[in-house]
């Protein structure tokens, strides 16, 4: 009897370390010793000439333009502090395919600035933490203007969870988005956003969307861990 029961015990053990290891992380991991998602040279990226720079440890950009990953990545978490501006519209891209089209060929977990009128006015799916034009996140958490902010942002397969300043805020499995037309919640999908999400390829360029509608993003501390 006494066998069985650590037996038992030893089996419930294991499930646990194994449910521990295939679920992505509900909380912010320490990344410290993680690789940099870029190289302070900008040497492993995709980028504009004198657009996206390092001061002081701090990526920014000086246009609307992008900044993507050399190397196509599949499962993967990415850790990152970020600062908004007054105004701010950006964004973490992933799975990207296609970097000259980005915007249809790409999932985009949106950075803004929520606090300011012409996002605020917004459709919620254009807000801080939301999977841009397809779900909002489950609550506002992104700070004001000058603060900064942490996201963790686990892709595993068709599933991409995301992580605001210590908060599970959205979680998407991109199998359920089967139209460019209409979201599974009945929202409408941006026209832009011409391909239904269930059929973008699971790996691809990991990207930062720059100085979008006149106003900057900040970012430090990018590390990236992947993941079986």
């Amino acid at each position: 009897m006494r066998k069985f029961a650590a037996l038992f015990i030893a089996s419930l053990f294991m499930l646990g370390v194994l449910a521990c290891q295939s679920t992505p992380p509900q909380l912010h991991p320490d990344s410290s010793d993680w690789p940099d998602l870029f190289a302070a040279d900008l040497s492993d990226a995709i980028a504009p000439d004198s657009v996206w720079q390092f001061e002081n440890g701090v990526l920014t950009a000086s246009e609307d333009r992008n900044i993507w990953t050399l190397k196509n990545y599949d499962n993967f978490i990415i850790d990152l502090e970020f600062q908004t501006a007054k105004g701010t519209n950006s964004g973490v891209i992933v799975y990207c395919s296609d970097i000259d089209s980005w915007i249809p060929n790409s999932v985009e977990v949106q950075i803004a600035d929520d606090f300011a009128e012409e996002w605020s006015s917004q459709p919620k799916t254009w807000q801080c933490g939301a999977f841009f034009g397809h779900q909002p996140a489950s609550k506002s958490l992104v700070k004001q203007p000058g603060e900064w902010n942490r996201y963790t942002i686990t892709c595993k397969d068709h599933m991409i969870e995301v992580v605001l300043n210590g908060e599970l805020i959205n979680t998407m499995d991109m199998r359920q988005f089967t139209s460019a037309t209409e979201n599974p919640d009945g929202s409408e999908v941006p026209p832009w956003l011409s391909k239904p999400v269930a059929e973008l390829p699971t790996q691809g360029h990991i990207g930062l969307q720059g100085k979008h509608a006149g106003a900057s993003i900040y970012f430090r501390n990018l590390k990236i861990k992947e993941i079986e």
